[in-house]
């Protein structure tokens, strides 16, 4: 036989041999064997990670299902843990890859440190959501008056922290943790007696007081989408049942229903408990102030190193870490491992592209830079064996205007060195114009028209805070919420229920870094009502390189208040009528340049719907209850001639002299 036919031969042999190993059992009349196995082995020797899947034990006995991926050669490396209500399997397995790449991509911040920096990354259900054992409670509070059980999100973590370091060999023991939004609030809960091996923090965009500005409310006001929020996170573990909608615009839907509460009645959200917590505490009482995390923090001190992240335009959650950085530096001596980072992102795009938001292109990805030239330094740092130094200044913070990146050594300070902060007046005046420092005197022509202007304020016609049709679900109408605060002025500044306050074109550049202080002296025709105060950059009449940005609006900052709390957040009570009010409240931090050609704008108005709940402007003891007649027009004035006239109070940085 030659070899060609031996070979031939050889090959039938084997062939059969094949066919025998893998042919189907005898068949009998009687059975039908499976093809499927008790249990698949899946075959991941090649994967550049290994997966391992954990319910780590709770000291109550619950277990709390970890996700855990260990790059594959990985020896002593640090642990970067972050703890959701979102679903720890879906934050990380929306691909099935072979590679790391593939699961972490945009999904996670901390995908640099984890691809080229060796990490091990944790991401944890919290108890009672999705796959973890427990009972879910929003948000849930320290051990305490608010919460009699002995657990809490600080207890978890210890506990977690403790088994992921006894039980991942490759780890060299050192933890980090960081989040966005609510995983940020785990992340500063964190801190409350924290594990010896957390060695550093990173809280993004943190829940951190949930009345004052963060998602709840904003000093007072209700925000609308807290109900949504609400019935998707609680009506089941899994978050699987979506709230329904009977419009396409969410202004109708929200102005058909009338009050939040009646909102709430028709969602069935009576079967959830924070709904009626929201419902139960319409002021800043006790159950707010025992469970701010600025304040908790502040009295407890933070010893961990921790790098707060503030957006500058955050949808959801603009208070927080402002307010937290404050505290901490207003009563702990020794904040030097304490570090911030302001971002010209809304909630959450530190972890996507960061080169735009909206219309406004700053030159180059912000949020790229962010995670590479801080994020991952920082972590390096603190928990890497080798501890490379650290070149941070205690704060970064970017500068709006001229989009540049600025190294500082505390907030606010205008700039590295040979600079002031000092408050200026920018007053309202009669007839629409500003005027920065110097108010116009009684009798003067621009003051001839009266000391005041005014709109009335239609409770059946409220200010839309986007154009209409305001629709925030699917894949536009998340862009449309993410970038609504520099969304364009324009749209509701020719409505006569806004006032609008304009500077002439600026021929010098001013800077303000801080919060803008609103004090406006008015009056109303109700009982109550509702004041905002939006400060604007407006840009030139038109601007070659960029048209559409021609008189484009820009908010730089702007927020709300109840008047019912105007004296006092805890306290409310009606307004005297037609009787002259003060209204003084803080906006949101800004870092912004108003360069020359553009102007100064101020805008107030008496609602932003249907993100805020109507004010019905007839004072009522709980609004989440309002009845139809309790919603009434009401006629505002805004005082705006010498001497008394309102202002917003600017910080306004200046070169030394």
């Amino acid at each position: 036989m030659s070899s060609i036919s031996r070979r031939a031969a050889g090959r039938s042999i084997a062939c059969s041999a094949l066919l025998i190993a893998f042919a189907a059992p005898a068949l009998s009349q009687q059975t039908l064997p499976s093809e499927t196995p008790a249990a698949f082995v899946p075959r991941v020797e090649s994967f550049d990670y290994i997966k391992r899947e954990e319910m780590i034990p709770m000291r109550d006995g619950v277990k709390l299902k970890t996700v855990i991926l260990i790059p594959r050669g990985a020896h002593r490396a640090p642990i970067l843990l972050s703890r959701t209500p979102y679903g720890a399997t879906s934050r990380i397995a929306k691909d099935v890859s072979a590679h790391l790449d593939a699961l972490l991509d945009s999904n996670d911040v901390a995908d640099e440190a984890v691809l080229n920096g060796g990490y091990i990354r944790a991401v944890q259900d919290v108890r009672g959501k999705h796959d973890s054992e427990g009972d879910y409670v929003m948000t849930r509070p320290l051990h305490g008056p608010l919460n009699p059980t002995a657990v809490d999100h600080s207890t978890d973590t210890y506990d977690t922290i403790d088994w992921l370091v006894k039980n991942i060999p490759e780890t060299n023991g050192k933890v980090g943790i960081l989040g966005i939004s609510y995983d940020g609030f785990t992340s500063l809960m964190a801190l409350v007696n924290p594990h010896p091996a957390l060695r550093a923090a990173v809280p993004i965009n943190a829940m951190v007081d949930g009345w004052m500005g963060d998602d709840w409310f904003h000093k007072g006001a209700f925000r609308q989408d807290s109900l949504t929020y609400t019935h998707d996170q609680e009506a089941t573990r899994g978050s699987d049942i979506p709230w329904w909608t009977d419009h396409y615009d969410d202004y109708d839907t929200w102005l058909a229903a009338g009050s939040a509460g009646e909102m709430a009645r028709r969602h069935g959200l009576d079967q959830v408990g924070f709904a009626a917590k929201l419902m139960s505490h319409p002021a800043y009482d006790e159950f707010w102030q025992d469970q701010a995390l600025d304040k908790i923090l502040a009295k407890q001190h933070v010893t961990v190193p921790t790098m707060l992240v503030h957006s500058l335009w955050d949808q959801e959650d603009i208070y927080g870490n402002i307010a937290l950085y404050k505290a901490l530096k207003a009563q702990q001596a020794d904040t030097s491992n304490i570090y911030l980072v302001i971002g010209p992102w809304f909630h959450h795009q530190q972890r996507l592209d960061g080169s735009a938001i909206g219309q406004l292109r700053f030159g180059s990805d912000t949020a790229e830079y962010f995670r590479k030239h801080l994020l991952r330094p920082f972590f390096d740092h603190y928990l890497k064996d080798d501890a490379p130094p650290l070149s941070l200044t205690q704060v970064t913070a970017f500068e709006t205007g001229t989009n540049r990146w600025q190294q500082l050594s505390t907030w606010p300070s205008g700039c590295g060195a040979g600079c002031s902060i000092a408050a200026q007046k920018l007053y309202l005046q009669s007839g629409g114009t500003l005027r920065l420092g110097s108010v116009l005197e009684p009798g003067s022509r621009a003051a001839a028209a009266g000391d005041f202007d005014s709109y009335v304020s239609d409770p059946a016609k409220p200010v839309p805070f986007i154009p209409r049709p305001v629709h925030i679900g699917g894949e536009e109408g998340a862009k449309s919420w993410q970038t609504w605060l520099v969304s364009d002025q324009r749209d509701v500044a020719s409505r006569t229920d806004v006032l609008s306050f304009s500077t002439s074109v600026l021929t010098e550049p001013l800077k303000i870094s801080g919060e803008p202080i609103a004090n406006l002296i008015a009056s109303t025709s109700g009982s109550d009502g509702d004041f905002v105060v939006k400060l604007i950059d407006v840009y030139p009449d038109e601007l070659g390189r960029e048209p559409t940005m021609g008189g484009y609006e820009l908010m730089v900052s702007a927020d709300i208040l109840r008047g019912r709390y105007r004296d006092s957040f805890s306290n409310p009570k009606p307004i005297p009528a037609d009787q002259k009010q003060l209204f003084r409240f803080s906006l949101p931090t800004a870092n912004h340049v108003f360069l020359p050609g553009h102007r100064i704008m101020v805008q107030v108005q008496s609602s932003w719907f249907p993100l805020y709940d109507r004010n019905p402007q007839t004072y009522v003891e709980n609004i989440f209850f309002a009845k139809p007649g309790d919603y009434k027009k009401a006629t505002i004035k805004i005082f705006d001639g010498a001497p008394g006239a309102s202002f917003v109070e600017l910080p306004v940085v200046s070169p030394a002299k």
